[in-house]
């Protein structure tokens, strides 16, 4: 295979369903692949690397009419400098690690919460993912956005329909749309109502300070970012980390175990970067305009770098995936992920004796975001 056609399968249903044949496919013809003059798919992990802490190249920002897209980049998951920069400041305050250290007690008390409810429904089939996968991470970061209970339940479709916009496709997609406006019109109101104190409190001072730092649009498209970022990834973080302890149930899920996770079987798969400049990656010659498509998921599975990248072991030394980028861009975020499923793969096995699998696992059909829609369990106490 070339790397159109390791493209091309890779875009289609069963590409998407196992990537990770491909991915091996890549390495075998090496780091940088041109598809065609102009795009270029980047695996190895060195190169990956490089092009995310690169300046040389930037995120694609081409004007777009769809609704979802245009969220999007006004918000600084697809700004470039100077926005980026000027829009990621304010909102990195509530992500340091000190202040992240901070939400340990609120989200252990949040992963008890949510296992005594699982405690009801012992040798029963519960789905992981709607009963703790989702719960979990968007309790947190609801609560950070001071959004309320009992609004909570309408976000996981509304995110999972906005982010098939990141999908690589020209199709436009009404139901992303959909929930872009939907979403609008949510935050709209909590920015009129943005409470005393709080993330959203924070932002609307920012904005109406007046000094340029953010505009009305930014505001809204960055609220409703943190949102879906805030649970969208974790979520199947945490899914495909249950899935891989349920393969190999006598693994001890630490800090260690969760690093892992996020390199053999990461929730963001694939990003894209557009060359600003002539430039340079492995030997290969970018020229200024070139779109390159980089497989997170098969940098993180690079030999090069992971020896015996297909087998999942929690004993490697200087583990250091690409799951949440690096550079300018890295996930604001990724601490907090962190920090999420360790706690609560370390509490679901304090509270459970066994976890069972207990049907037929369903994973979402995407290439970008890989988790899972349904994972059906059983739970034995401890």
């Amino acid at each position: 295979m070339n790397a159109t056609e390791i493209l091309q399968e890779l875009l289609s249903p069963a590409g998407r369903a196992d990537p990770f044949p491909l991915y091996a496919a890549v390495h075998r013809l090496g780091p940088v692949l041109p598809v065609t003059d102009d795009v270029f798919l980047v695996a190895g992990y060195a190169a990956t690397d490089e092009v995310l802490r690169n300046p040389a190249f930037e995120i694609p920002s081409e004007p777009s009419d769809q609704p979802a897209l245009q969220l999007m980049q006004r918000s600084i998951l697809r700004a470039n400098p100077p926005d980026h920069g000027r829009m990621r400041s304010l909102i990195a305050q509530v992500f340091t690690p000190r202040r992240v250290a901070t939400l340990r007690p609120a989200i252990e008390a949040a992963v008890d919460g949510l296992l005594d409810d699982l405690l009801d429904d012992l040798q029963a089939e519960v789905d992981f993912m709607d009963r703790f996968a989702f719960q979990l991470p968007v309790t947190v970061i609801c609560e950070l956005l001071g959004v309320p209970p009992d609004d909570r339940h309408r976000f996981r479709p509304l995110a999972s329909d906005l982010t098939a916009a990141l999908e690589l496709t020209d199709a436009s997609d009404a139901s992303a749309d959909a929930a872009a406006r939907e979403l609008g019109e949510y935050f709209a109101g909590r920015i009129r109502d943005p409470g005393a104190d709080g993330l959203v409190s924070a932002l609307v001072a920012a904005r109406d300070a007046g000094d340029g730092r953010l505009s009305d649009e930014e505001l809204l498209a960055n609220l409703i970012l943190l949102l879906v970022a805030g649970f969208e990834t974790t979520t199947d973080l945490l899914g495909n980390g249950l899935a891989i302890l349920l393969r190999e149930p006598s693994l001890v899920p630490d800090e260690a175990f969760v690093e892992e996770v996020l390199r053999y079987n990461s929730p963001v798969q694939v990003t894209t970067r557009t060359a600003r400049i002539d430039a340079e990656i492995s030997g290969t010659a970018i020229p200024a305009g070139a779109g390159l498509v980089l497989l997170l998921g098969a940098a993180n599975r690079d030999p090069e770098r992971f020896p015996q990248p297909d087998r999942f072991d929690p004993s490697r030394t200087g583990n250091k995936p690409l799951s949440f980028g690096a550079g300018a861009h890295i996930c604001l975020g990724n601490s907090l992920a962190r920090l999420e499923a360790t706690i609560a793969f370390g509490r679901l096995r304090e509270r459970f004796a066994g976890i069972t699998p207990a049907g037929e696992p369903a994973r979402r059909d995407r290439l970008v975001l890989r988790g899972y829609q349904s994972l059906p369990v059983r739970l034995v106490r401890a």
